[in-house]
């Protein structure tokens, strides 16, 4: 259901100055974006003179042949998502997600100090290396409280404790496979905001909701598919403007790519959750406010890049 063919109207095309390649996996679960959606994209880069073709991981060796690498299946810096973007890095080809992005982004502990090194608002958090750490964790910021292990991703790996025999268990157990977690202030919500950030600037902007009786966006039940929250569309206009600025200065400490940057709205202030790159973008989900105009800018994106390369 994916091939080349089907991405696009051959009746009455205009020759494409560029062919954009978009890693894809036919048969992920939860992939950042439906192939329909990315069908979608590619009608909308064809009248800007762009060719999205999909690839998958087979595809290495034929990557230079494209002028740009948009990577719409789950990044991992220990698979081929991360290999595709290093040599899309050293082919000089723009790349969605850059390498440097894919590791700052995955390591939690990472994005935590560069966050507040940047003076962006983050919850209350400690580090914890060992048992001592976790007492340390429980005082300073109470019960419940979130413990995370640093390279998790998209609600894996990410656990609330309600009290010290919980948090000491989880601790000991996590700690056997990473020397570091990241304990923080639980911020309960019903929403968590998810501001899109592209180039420096704001894309969309979208409420995921938590999942039905669970506390996180994707509760990763033991049997059975990953049971998603819904979503409430805005308008850039319609975010508030200290939620879109806060979520800027987060994504820009990362980089000039795609970011979804994960926040959440209290009475005390934002607060930045994480950034992530590898955001989803769907068609009638994340597109909702802006409508088609974030297609044209993800693809304005890559034509600024191949037409004012920067030296």
């Amino acid at each position: 259901t994916y091939t080349n063919r089907e991405w696009r109207d051959t009746k009455g095309r205009t020759p494409a100055r560029y062919t954009f390649a978009t890693l894809v996996d036919p048969h992920e679960e939860l992939p950042p974006s439906e192939i329909s959606s990315l069908r979608y994209w590619a009608r909308i880069a064809e009248k800007m003179g762009v060719e999205v073709e999909p690839i998958t991981r087979k595809d290495l060796a034929k990557l230079a042949n494209y002028d740009a690498l948009f990577i719409r299946e789950t990044t991992s810096i220990s698979n081929h998502t991360y290999r595709f973007a290093r040599r899309a890095q050293q082919e000089g080809m723009p790349v969605i997600d850059d390498p440097l992005s894919m590791i700052r982004c995955t390591n939690k502990v990472y994005l935590n100090e560069l966050m507040t090194y940047n003076k962006v608002p983050v919850p209350p958090t400690v580090m914890i290396a060992g048992t001592s750490d976790s007492e340390v964790a429980a005082q300073t910021l109470g019960f419940p409280l979130v413990l995370k292990i640093p390279d998790s991703s998209f609600s894996r790996g990410v656990k609330k404790c309600e009290n010290m025999a919980e948090l000491t268990k989880l601790a000991t157990e996590w700690l056997e496979d990473s020397d570091l977690l990241i304990a923080q202030k639980f911020i309960p919500t019903e929403y968590d905001w998810r501001v899109g950030v592209l180039g420096g600037q704001p894309l969309f902007a979208v409420h995921y909701l938590m999942a039905k009786k669970h506390w996180q966006i994707v509760n990763h039940k033991a049997s059975g598919k990953p049971d998603q929250g819904g979503i409430k569309t805005f308008t850039l206009k319609q975010t508030p403007p200290h939620v879109v600025e806060t979520a800027v200065r987060a994504a820009k400490c990362i980089g000039d790519g795609l970011y979804g940057v994960d926040l959440k709205e209290t009475t005390d202030g934002v607060f930045v959750i994480e950034v992530n790159d590898n955001p989803n973008l769907d068609h009638g989900w994340e597109d909702s406010g802006e409508k088609d105009e974030l297609w044209v800018r993800l693809t304005q994106w890559f034509l600024e890049r191949l037409e004012r390369p920067e030296k």
